[in-house]
Parts: C-alpha cells; sequence; structure tokens
C-alpha cells in the first residue's frame, strides 16, 4: 500500500502551474522495469511565451528505495496523526531552455541576476554550450537555466503544498525576467 501519492502530487504541481501563469503542454512518464525508478516530467511555458522561445522543463526523480524506506517509517508509527519522519526528499529540477543564441549574454552577469530573482527558493545556476556544426563554422551558443529544489516527502505525505507555489511564484519571476531578454539574444542585427 502506498503512503505517498506521487502521481497525485504531479497532477497539483501542474494545476499550480497553471495558478501561477505557466500553460501545460506535454507530461511524460517513465518506470525504469528493473529497479523501478520513475521519472516524470512536465514540460510548461509561461503564458505570454506559448510560442517560443522559452522553454520550462520540470522533472521529479523518484528513487523507489528512498520511497520505500520512507512508507516504512510511515506505516510504523503509532499514530497517524503524527508528524512524518524527516530527512527524506526527490529532487524537483527546472530546466529553461532557449533557442540558439546569435548574440549570447555575459554568463557571470546573468548568473548573478537570475539568482537574485530566484533567492533562496530557487537557487538557479546558468551553463552554456558552444557547438560547432562544421570546423570551419562559427560556434553555435546553447544556454540553460536550472534549478534543483529538494522535495520533503513528508510535505507530500501532509499534502502541504506551500514550498511547491513559493517555488512556482519564483519560476514565473525568473520566466518573464528571461522572456523580455530572450529577444536581445536571439536577433541577428547584422
Amino acid at each position: 500500500m502506498a503512503v505517498i501519492d506521487i502521481a497525485g502530487f504531479i497532477t497539483d504541481l501542474k494545476s499550480h502551474a497553471v495558478d501561477h501563469g505557466f500553460h501545460v503542454h506535454d507530461e511524460r512518464h517513465f518506470v525504469e522495469t528493473y529497479s523501478l525508478r520513475q521519472l516524470w516530467e512536465v514540460d510548461l511555458h509561461p503564458e505570454e511565451a506559448c510560442h517560443g522561445p522559452i522553454d520550462l522543463h520540470v522533472s521529479m526523480e523518484i528513487d523507489p528505495r528512498t520511497l520505500l524506506t520512507f512508507e516504512d517509517l510511515v506505516l510504523a508509527m503509532d499514530d497517524p496523526e503524527d508528524e512524518p519522519p524527516e530527512g527524506f526528499s526527490f529532487p524537483l529540477v527546472f530546466t529553461w531552455t532557449f533557442p540558439p543564441l546569435v548574440r549570447p549574454p555575459d554568463l557571470l552577469v546573468l548568473a548573478t541576476e537570475v539568482a537574485g530573482l530566484g533567492g533562496v527558493e530557487l537557487p538557479l545556476e546558468v551553463s552554456a554550450i558552444d557547438s560547432f556544426h562544421q570546423v570551419t563554422d562559427a560556434p553555435e551558443r546553447s544556454l540553460s537555466v536550472i534549478s534543483r529544489v529538494p522535495v520533503s516527502l513528508g510535505s507530500v505525505y501532509k499534502g502541504d503544498n506551500e514550498q511547491v507555489c513559493a517555488v512556482l511564484d519564483r519560476c514565473n519571476e525568473v520566466s518573464m525576467s528571461l522572456l523580455e531578454r530572450v529577444p536581445a539574444w536571439i536577433e541577428d542585427n547584422s
């Protein structure tokens, strides 16, 4: 018997995302048959960017050993009203991606600016990759902004969504800020 409804949590996450200004465009659920490890993925866009240029990919990886250990401890509790055990979490990963950049930003400046937007609730990292299609081609830079937020299994068990709401508010702020900046990065003014 499962004490945590992960599918229900993902459904609530999508509903909250809509309430916080996002459109949900796709959802995927993968189960590894050997280990029973699961991966949930949801593709979002800010309402203002439904046709690009920003994509927000949200994923949550479920480690079955962590889930089963937590469930064993919950089932062993004397009183179902007791506080659930602490120290168990799954990573909720937010990844913003962009089209190839013609005029990429200064990564250090961008990293410090988005870190201020994300705050403590949404720690952000910025990375870029230069690709060369052929040796003689100019590099094509792709950019991603990533955040990893631990989701407490105790909060999921209790149905407490306050942390998710705060994170989605920050995600919206970051998305809107990036949406304002992206046109200058992808336009070719030459």
